[in-house]
C-alpha cells in the first residue's frame, strides 16, 4: 500500500516552475530518501506535501484521500521535522512538545503521556523543565523531531535533521528514525549527507529541475552510472604473481599492476573476494592490504545532477 502519492504535482511562483508534473509513490513502511541539489524543486515538494503552501496543479494522496479535501486529516497523520529548528526559547522542553501536540488536537491525560513519551524517546526526559537556549545543538535536533511525533503521525517528514550537530548526536538520531520506523511509521528523510542516506533509506529518489530523475535502492541508483567495481590488492611483492589466472575468476573484467598494486575491475553483482584472496594465497604472495571500491550515492548523485554549483 502506498502511504503517499503525487501525481503530476505543479508548483509556480510566477514564470518560474519550482516543480513541475512530479510523480511519485511511496510505500508504506519505507524509509524514503529524497535527494535534490539547491533549487532542485525538493523543499517546495516538501512543503506542498506537509500542506505549508498549495500546489498550482497536480495531486496529492495521502493514505488514498486527497489533501485538498482532507486537510485535517492529513494535519493529524503528517509530523515535520524542519530543517531550520521550530521551538520557542522561552518555553521549557515539555511546554514546546506540550504546546505543539496541542496544536493537534491533544488535550488532558492524552496530551500529558504522549509528550511524556516523546520526551522520553528522543532522550530529554531528564532535562524536560530545562530551557532550550541552554542545550547543545544536537539537543535542540532532538527536541524539535519530539515536537513533531508526539501526536504519533503515520509519515514523518525529516527536513536535514541532522545539519550542524556533533557525530553522537547524529548518530543518535539516525538510531531515532531507525527505531520510528520500526514502530510504524513512514519516513521521508532529507539531506546533503550522502551517507546518512545510503545508511537508512530503502527507496531512494533522486530530483532535479522539479521533476524525479532517478528513483530506486541504492543498488539500483549506483548499476545507472556503472555495472563494475575495483578490487584494490597491496602485495609485499609482485615477484611471482601470475595475472592470467585472476582474469579467469568469475566475474572479473580486467586487471592492471601498478608497483605493488593489483587493481582487479569486476562485475559488481558477483561476489568473488574470496576467491581473489584465494589466489593470492594459493601463489604464496603476502597480502599488505586489500579494498573493494564500488560507487557510492554521492557519485551517483553527481553524476546525475552535475557537478556545478548551485545558488
Amino acid at each position: 500500500m502506498n502511504i503517499l502519492e503525487l501525481t503530476k504535482l505543479t508548483k509556480k511562483f510566477g514564470d518560474f516552475i519550482a516543480v513541475d508534473q512530479l510523480t511519485l509513490s511511496i510505500a508504506e513502511g519505507e524509509i524514503f530518501g529524497l535527494l535534490g541539489a539547491n533549487g532542485a524543486g525538493k523543499s517546495t515538494t516538501i512543503n506542498m506535501v506537509s500542506g505549508l503552501i498549495r500546489a498550482t496543479s497536480g495531486e496529492i494522496q495521502l493514505m488514498g484521500k486527497s489533501i485538498t479535501n482532507n486537510r485535517h486529516f492529513a494535519k493529524m497523520n503528517i509530523g515535520v521535522v524542519p530543517q531550520d529548528i521550530a521551538i520557542y526559547e522561552d518555553l521549557t522542553a515539555y511546554e514546546n512538545v506540550k504546546f505543539f501536540a496541542g496544536l493537534y488536537g491533544l488535550r488532558g491525560t492524552k496530551l500529558d503521556e504522549q509528550v511524556k513519551k516523546a520526551l522520553e524517546f528522543v532522550g530529554l526526559s531528564d532535562r524536560h523543565k530545562s530551557f532550550p537556549k541552554n542545550f547543545s545543538g544536537g539537543m535542540k535536533r532532538r527536541l524539535n523531531i519530539a515536537c513533531a511525533i508526539a501526536h504519533q503521525p503515520k509519515l514523518i517528514i525529516m527536513d536535514e535533521p541532522t545539519v550542524g550537530i556533533d557525530p553522537q548526536s547524529r548518530n543518535y538520531i539516525l538510531n531515532s528514525v531507525r527505531k520510528l520506523n520500526e514502530m510504524g511509521c513512514t519516513i521521508i528523510y532529507t539531506s546533503h549527507y550522502m551517507e546518512e542516506v545510503e545508511e537508512v533509506c530503502s527507496q531512494i529518489a533522486i530530483v532535479d529541475h522539479g521533476k524525479v530523475i532517478a528513483e530506486g535502492t541504492k543498488e539500483q541508483l549506483k548499476s545507472i552510472i556503472t555495472d563494475t567495481k575495483d578490487v584494490w590488492v597491496e602485495v609485499k611483492n609482485i615477484d611471482g604473481l601470475k595475472l592470467e589466472p585472476i582474469q579467469t575468476i568469475n566475474g572479473v573484467l580486467g586487471v592492471e599492476v601498478s608497483d605493488n598494486q593489483i587493481k582487479i575491475n569486476s562485475d559488481m553483482g558477483v561476489n568473488n573476494l574470496n576467491a581473489i584472496i584465494q589466489h593470492f594465497i594459493t601463489n604464496q604472495i603476502e597480502i599488505h592490504s586489500i579494498q573493494e571500491k564500488e560507487p557510492n550515492l554521492e557519485s551517483v548523485f553527481l553524476t546525475l545532477t552535475g557537478r556545478s554549483l548551485r545558488d
